[in-house]
């Protein structure tokens, strides 16, 4: 129990600073910011996060 929530919250801190840096490429490749760069944020940290809990679960409850 104490391992998973240790791996929940280092995951969640990655998934912030790597939502950041893919928000960040593409302004960079789009020339400017987005007006509403909160919401596309969170929609990336979103995706990413059920992405990579699900994963997570998915191997933490694997037999063996």
């Amino acid at each position: 129990m104490r391992l998973e929530i240790i791996v929940y919250t280092l995951m969640g801190i990655g998934l912030y600073f790597v939502s950041d840096w893919i928000l960040d490429r593409i302004e960079v490749s789009r020339g400017e910011r987005f007006k509403n760069r909160n919401i596309i944020f969170f929609l990336i940290i979103l995706t990413l996060a059920f992405l990579s809990f699900s994963l997570t679960k998915f191997l933490l409850l694997a037999p063996g």
